[in-house]
């Protein structure tokens, strides 16, 4: 049973002023409720990945900042549990981000990015062998 605290046991007192939040320069998201599991768009409004995980860095001021946006295959350890190998994430650097909002848009065209390779691939080799399925329907 936990216990209760009364009026006069409480341990700070009740006026006291809690103190002012630290303002950093530039934009401060909330990386759960603005960025994870977002569509990632190129500036064209083509869909490149969906955002799973971020990489961060730290300065020695102490301000952590978003490196690269990450996405991979993270359907079976969010079952089972643990983390995919370093190398298997697909990395889009940060500063191709140019608007956060309800999709995520990027500055630059999806087409070089290494992101699309599995897409890529799956079209040449497996949709493409599909009766239709190297043009668009009629």
């Amino acid at each position: 049973m936990s216990p209760r605290l009364r009026r006069h046991e409480r341990p700070f007192p009740p006026d006291e002023r809690l103190p002012d939040a630290p303002h950093p320069a530039g934009l401060v998201l909330d990386a759960r409720l603005h960025l994870l599991d977002r569509q990632l768009d190129d500036v064209d409004g083509t869909p490149v990945m969906t955002i799973d995980d971020l990489e961060l860095e730290t300065d020695a001021d102490g301000v952590t900042t978003v490196v690269h946006l990450l996405s991979g295959p993270v359907l079976a350890t969010r079952i089972f549990g643990g983390r995919p190998p370093r190398d298997r994430w697909h990395r889009v650097a940060w500063r191709h981000v140019a608007d956060v909002g309800t999709v995520v848009r990027l500055g630059i065209r999806g087409d070089g990015l290494d992101v699309l390779w599995v897409e890529r691939w799956l079209r040449d080799h497996v949709i493409g062998r599909i009766p239709g399925g190297r043009h668009a329907p009629e």
